[in-house]
């Protein structure tokens, strides 16, 4: 019988999780002022300060990827998270929601982390954006079949309805698990000893990690921002939002695989992160003429808007996930990924504070400061990512490899 290449493993994997999560997002926000009791700026503040924890427990726990071997700790972290879902049936405080916000945002940091130093360690390094594409496409295929089930749970409105949710997306994490069980082992690669800052004291890459949170900025426009805009700035049909946002999900789905292609090394990285900059910056000059149109008109300049933004997206994805790879250490890539990775938890701790006040507040103006700092960081990205692989080279000879110094060996768990 022929193994399940681990490509197609890693697939099922985000498939499971995806729709999980889908059904989680899509229901989470009512299951807790609803039926937990808590209040929306408590649930608010929790969740903020739970992805601030996640934010901060990318990297340790990346680095103990690293260490005990990307596998084993994907595995744990997998089933970590699903035990988290489960607990937020059982919550019926604040305080108690808090630690359990806390809880499975940390684990879900980790698990991406992980899950990168395990792609990392299975798939050749010219296949691993390929592969990023075709595992971004079928998320975003996935969270669309959950927010199916969650409408149908939305649509119940019953207690049972919505744990029937909760315990899909626990679910989908303990498969999530038995399907990164199935994976083989991961190569083991010599580990270098490094001070207690790690990943911290290459400020070239974490220069990289932070013009990528910029850039990441962009996470909360579809959720957030804007269907704020739309209904207070426009008179387009607050409908609308549910359409752009099937727009860019269904667009990614079919198309983040072909944004990938040509895109290797850090000159095509670099090179599709500039020309995303400039798509960006268009996007956001469009969605700026949008404010105080008529219904007719603001719809279409929003749909033009909406198409233009998520072409950046996959753009800024596919240059982000090359230099991520290529600019981290072949023995530490799930450090350097969870560093990485804090720019998603980041962007969506902070981004609904900064875009919402600079966009819904301030009007075009606004608009047109997002697009200046994102076409600045996407060109900054340039020669930010030449310095971090000029000091890769000067250590180990070639960008990614590991430097000579003495080591220990990684164990798998």
């Amino acid at each position: 019988m022929t193994k399940t290449p681990p490509q197609r493993l890693l697939t099922l994997a985000q498939w499971s999780n995806s729709v999980g999560d889908g059904a989680y997002y899509t229901t989470s926000a009512l299951y807790f002022t609803q039926i937990a009791g808590l209040t929306p700026a408590r649930v608010g503040l929790g969740l903020t300060i739970g992805w601030a924890v996640g934010s901060l427990a990318g990297l340790p726990l990346g680095r103990l990827a690293d260490r005990r071997g990307p596998r084993g700790t994907a595995v744990l972290l997998a089933l970590a998270t699903g035990s988290a879902v489960a607990s937020f049936t059982l919550v019926r405080g604040f305080v108690p929601f808090v630690l359990v916000a806390c809880a499975y945002a940390a684990a879900q940091a980790g698990l991406a982390a992980a899950r990168q130093a395990l792609l990392a360690g299975l798939v050749p390094a010219g296949e691993r954006t390929g592969l990023l594409a075709r595992l971004q496409s079928t998320l975003n295929a996935g969270l669309a079949v959950g927010a199916g089930l969650g409408g149908l749970a939305l649509h119940a409105g019953t207690r049972a309805a919505y744990l029937a949710v909760f315990a899909v997306d626990a679910v989908s994490f303990l498969v999530c698990a038995l399907l990164l069980l199935g994976l083989p082992r991961a190569a083991s690669v010599p580990v270098r000893p490094h001070g207690g800052l790690g990943v911290l004291r290459d400020r070239p890459y974490a220069v990289v990690a932070l013009l990528n949170t910029v850039l990441l900025l962009r996470l909360p426009l579809l959720s957030l921002v804007l269907p704020l805009w739309i209904t207070e700035r426009t008179g387009a049909p607050a409908w609308l939002v549910s359409a752009l946002f099937v727009l860019n999900t269904a667009a990614v789905t079919v198309f983040q695989v072909r944004a990938v292609r040509g895109v290797t090394g850090l000159v095509g990285a670099t090179r599709v992160l500039r020309r995303a900059g400039w798509v960006m910056c268009a996007a956001c000059a469009v969605f700026a003429l949008s404010a105080g149109t008529s219904a007719r008109v603001a719809a279409g300049v929003l749909v033009v808007g909406a198409v233009l933004q998520v072409a950046a997206e996959m753009g800024q994805s596919a240059g982000s996930w090359q230099l991520s790879f290529d600019l981290a250490p072949a023995d530490r890539v799930g450090e350097y990924q969870g560093l990485f990775g804090t720019g998603v938890t980041v962007a969506r701790t902070l981004g609904p504070l900064v875009l919402t006040t600079l966009l819904v507040e301030w009007g075009p103006p606004g608009w047109l400061l997002l697009a200046g700092a994102t076409l600045a960081a996407s060109y900054a990205m340039g020669p930010a990512a030449r310095r971090a692989a000029a000091g890769r080279e000067g250590d180990a000879g070639e960008p990614g490899a590991p430097r000579s110094a003495p080591a220990t060996r990684r164990s798998e768990a």
